[in-house]
């Protein structure tokens, strides 16, 4: 993972935990499976960085999101917008801010990832089939490596969660065990 980066999807109170607007299923582990990546990554010197799905008051930037009945979501100023406390960024980690499904959509991520040196990204995160999976095509469309770690990943069903991981690992990346990363 020398020329790797752990990019942390939307973990936030609007997708993950009781209070969820889209509440994202996953093994009861997530978050303590992410915090344990992470700290293995910050000990190895991996960039982390974190997006944040955040929306205007008036919701004129959801565009198509809204359109298959989902939710008003990760609107800014509300709690739901918020990085789930257990997994707040540490003053080294970067924070990419998306209006739409893909990291890499109107944002600065690609710039930010080729700065750092990166080839390979680790995705983490929420929501598998929608968000992780955006980015993921994306990433791979731009020529990165793309690992997800089947641990660190909720879906917003387990029937959803399956699929993505399998198109991931069918055409975008590889899919592994969480403890396939963390060697060495």
């Amino acid at each position: 993972m020398e020329k790797a980066a752990i990019i942390v999807i939307d973990m936030q109170y609007d997708f993950v935990g009781e209070e969820a607007v889209i509440p994202c299923k996953s093994d009861p582990s997530l978050i303590e499976n992410n915090k344990k990546l992470l700290a293995y990554a910050r000990t190895n010197g991996i960039p982390v960085i974190y997006t944040q799905e955040i929306h205007r008051k008036n919701h004129v930037d959801f565009g198509r999101e809204l359109d298959r009945s989902e939710p008003i979501h990760c609107v800014e100023g509300t709690r739901g917008v918020e990085i789930l406390e257990e997994l707040k960024p540490e003053p080294t980690d970067y924070v990419i801010q998306k209006r739409r499904y893909s990291a890499f959509f109107q944002t600065d991520l690609q710039v930010l990832l080729k700065g750092l040196g990166v080839n390979t990204i680790i995705l983490t995160g929420a929501a598998t089939d929608v968000c992780v999976r955006a980015t993921a095509t994306d990433a791979q469309q731009h020529d990165f490596y793309v690992i997800v770690p089947k641990e660190c990943v909720a879906g917003t069903s387990q029937k959803q969660h399956e699929a993505a991981l399998e198109h991931i690992d069918y055409v975008l990346g590889r899919v592994v065990g969480m403890d396939e990363l963390m060697v060495g």
